[in-house]
Parts: C-alpha cells; sequence; structure tokens
C-alpha cells in the first residue's frame, strides 16, 4: 500500500481500484492473508508506520478504547456528508494533517456525492498518521441508512458492483463511540442517554455490530439536545431529546468541561447550548445538501485547552452540484 500515493490520488478527485479500497479496509480489519514474515517486511518498507507492532496495525480502529483518549492541541469536526470539496477547504482553513490533529465526530458519508471520497481520504490519512486523526462513529455509518440516503448507490454507480460499499461498512463497525480531549471534553455523534451515566458505562458498550435500534449504543448516535430540563422522545423515531439538568449533572459527574458533539445541522455553523454552556453543536458541511445555505465551522483546543472557532462556506465545486434527488428529512 502506498499511503502518500494514494491520498494524493484521492485528493485530486479520484476514488481508489476497487482492489485497493478494498486492501486499504482489510488493512484496518486485519483480514489480510499474508503471513506475519511478510507483514514485518511491509511495515520495514514504510518507516513511518515501522513504530507499530503487527498486532497495532491489524487492530489500528478495533484496538481504539470506546472513549478515545485525545490529547490537546486538536481540532473538532462535525458532519462531513459526502461533501468532498468542502472537505479540502476545512483542511485549507484548519491545516493539513499531520501539523494538525482532528478528531472527526461521524456522518461521512451520505447525502452528498462524493461520500467514497471522503470516507477514503479519512481512511488514508488514519492509516498513514494514525496518531493524528481519531474518526468517530455517526449514526450514518450504518448499513440501513447507507442503502437509503445515498452511499450504497454511490458505490454501485462508481464501482459497477456493491462489494465497496461492504468493504466501507465493514470498517464502520470498527469506528469508535466517543473521544475525550485532556479528560475534560467529550466528544460524540449524537447525545447522552438515559442508561449512560458515567465514562466508564460508555467505555464497556459493545460496538463492532451495525448500529442498534434502541439502547445506549443508539442513544450515542441519535440523541439531540433541547430547551428542556430532562429527557423527552425524540421526532427522529430513534435516540432521545435531553436537556439542560441532563447535560449538567452529567459533566459534573463526569468531571468534563463540555461536551461537543455534531448530528444537526445549524446555520450559523457552531451553537452552544444551555445556560452554563455546556454543550456546543459543531458542523462541518457547509451549504449542505447543495441547498441549505448554511455556515460550516471547526472547534479548535490549544494546548491550553483554550477554544477559537474557524467558520468556512462553501466551494465553487459545491455550488454546482444538484440538489438531493429526493426530499427526504435533514434531521437524519
Amino acid at each position: 500500500m502506498d499511503l502518500d500515493l494514494w491520498i494524493t490520488k484521492v485528493k485530486e478527485g479520484q476514488h481508489l481500484m476497487e482492489n485497493e479500497l478494498q486492501l486499504l479496509c482489510e488493512y484496518f480489519l486485519g483480514l489480510l492473508e499474508v503471513g506475519e514474515s511478510i507483514v514485518r517486511l511491509v511495515l520495514a518498507a514504510y518507516s513511518t508506520l515501522g513504530e507499530y507492532s503487527i498486532e497495532m496495525v491489524k487492530d489500528i480502529l478495533i484496538e481504539e478504547s470506546n472513549v478515545q483518549p485525545v490529547n490537546s492541541p486538536v481540532t473538532v469536526c462535525g458532519d462531513i456528508h459526502g461533501q468532498f470539496h468542502d472537505l479540502m477547504k476545512l483542511f485549507q482553513t484548519g491545516g493539513h494533517v499531520p501539523e494538525t490533529n482532528y478528531i472527526f465526530m461521524g456522518d461521512f458519508v451520505d447525502r452528498g456525492y462524493n461520500s467514497l471520497e471522503v470516507f477514503t481520504i479519512l481512511l488514508l490519512l488514519k492509516a498513514r498518521y494514525p496518531a493524528h486523526i481519531t474518526l468517530l462513529r455517526g449514526n450514518h455509518e450504518s448499513r440501513q441508512l447507507t442503502q437509503v440516503y445515498g452511499f450504497y448507490d454511490e458505490c454501485q454507480r462508481k464501482y459497477g458492483n456493491a462489494n465497496a460499499w461492504r468493504y466501507c461498512t465493514d470498517v464502520f463497525d470498527y469506528l469508535t463511540l466517543s473521544a475525550i480531549i485532556d479528560g475534560t471534553v467529550l466528544c460524540v455523534h449524537g447525545g447522552l442517554s438515559p442508561d449512560v451515566r458515567t465514562i466508564d458505562q460508555m467505555r464497556v458498550i459493545e460496538r463492532n455490530c451495525e448500529i442498534p435500534h434502541e439502547g445506549p449504543f443508539c442513544d450515542l448516535m441519535w440523541s439531540d439536545p433541547e430547551e428542556i430540563e430532562t429527557w423527552a422522545v425524540s421526532p427522529r423515531g430513534a435516540g432521545w431529546l435531553f436537556g439542560s439538568r441532563v447535560t449538567t449533572e452529567f459533566n459534573h459527574i463526569n468531571n468534563l468541561d463540555l461536551v461537543c458533539r455534531a448530528h444537526q445541522l445549524v446555520q450559523e455553523g457552531l451553537k452552544y447550548m444551555f445556560p452554563d454552556k455546556g454543550l456546543v453543536t459543531v458542523w462541518s458541511a457547509p451549504n449542505y445538501c447543495y441547498r441549505c445555505g448554511n455556515v460550516a465551522s471547526i472547534l479548535s483546543f490549544n494546548e491550553n485547552m483554550e477554544r477559537e472557532v474557524k467558520f468556512f462556506t462553501e466551494t465553487e465545486e459545491n455550488n454546482q452540484m444538484r440538489g438531493p434527488r429526493s426530499g427526504v428529512p435533514y434531521f437524519l
């Protein structure tokens, strides 16, 4: 795997050949059918990976904790949703890997027309610079949703079969659920769960599976904050609405300063909620679905955990895209 060559190729707007994408995905899943001696030779050839043991390379994603510890400085990003050219502008705005460290809070695919390129470049960057980028799972990293909201059809269109979709969705099961920055800022795609009062409870969730329809795993992917006190039924049909008291108590019990999440379109790109501003929604897909007209943002934390919001707008390529083929509601 020539990771640098593949990164350049995908950044130029090309997608990997099917066998290359398969190799990349199997790299994460530890399914490469080669002897250990050959793997050692490959690792030796790539000095950037040589410091990692065979086991760490084979299990690069699954070995990450459900609550992956991340050190500052780091930049937190929200939904991308297949908007590849806007992702390239995100890197121009925030800095390129590995000079800048990133946490991406899920929803890499669906809605936009370049989900394949988005997920591929993020996997390549994770393979090339594993300590500099953390990929969280979102509710759209799901076999069920990707068959409805575009990623499955895109793979069929670009490769002529569903193999690429299967390779990628197998990797989805290995993505971690959350990250914690310097022990004080929790990053998760959706929100909180009535079944999870402590971060330790998040650590024992079995994540190597399709996202279930209910329970704590589902809630972390699907829940939303609302201007209420406690809990309410979510109109999404999955997860919960949770309020200010729930968030304040969760932060207090777990010694957190902030919960960062994505999952909801924010017209202004970033939105703090509740009186103590204990939760923030970060949205990183500008002009979402090529029609919403919203600004995007990323949230950077420096070595002292001081925050800086960086805003950006859509690219010219985004403006040239047609709107979605079907009138699906944006909140999924």
